[in-house]
């Protein structure tokens, strides 16, 4: 099997799809490089995998980008003690790039699901409502996060 090839820096400029896995639910986002914004676009709530990548294959011939960002727990103020879910998360990294090709960056999501779901309840989403869409709502985060790197990385490259 092909591991994920990591990416530091967009090669081109173009569409990008970011996930926020999980073993229920797997929220989606997407984001354009040249923009370096991000957007909540859905929740795949398929238990089977063959079903998961069914949808993330629609997803991916739909939006066409040019790489992926799968969001990588890990512990507050443990960085070198690694989450639970950070091997899940990196087989699915590597299931999408094996099956799609495409490269496959990471990106930091501690918090994201409770800031996503903060920031709902703030849009005036109750309870209910926000759940359904936290995890589209934290693969924005982690995408948005991803941008922010790439920014930041450009602009200390610069200077």
């Amino acid at each position: 099997m092909r591991e994920a090839a990591a990416v530091a820096a967009p090669l081109t400029g173009g569409t990008v799809l970011a996930f926020d896995f999980g073993e229920k639910r797997i929220g989606v986002a997407v984001g354009e490089t040249s923009l370096a914004q991000a957007h909540p676009l859905t929740v795949i709530h398929a238990a089977a995998n063959a079903d998961r990548f069914a949808a993330i294959a629609a997803l991916i011939a739909e939006w066409q980008p040019v790489y992926l960002v799968v969001g990588m727990p890990g512990h507050l103020g443990e960085q070198d003690t690694p989450h639970t879910m950070a091997a899940r998360c990196r087989r699915f990294a590597n299931q999408l790039h094996g099956r799609f090709g495409l490269a496959v960056a990471f990106a930091d999501e501690r918090l994201s699901s409770i800031d996503a779901e903060s920031r709902l309840r703030e849009a005036g989403h109750d309870a209910r409502r926000a759940k359904s869409h936290t995890d589209a709502v934290a693969a924005q985060l982690i995408l948005q996060i991803h941008f922010d790197s790439l920014t930041a990385h450009a602009h200390h490259e610069s200077s």
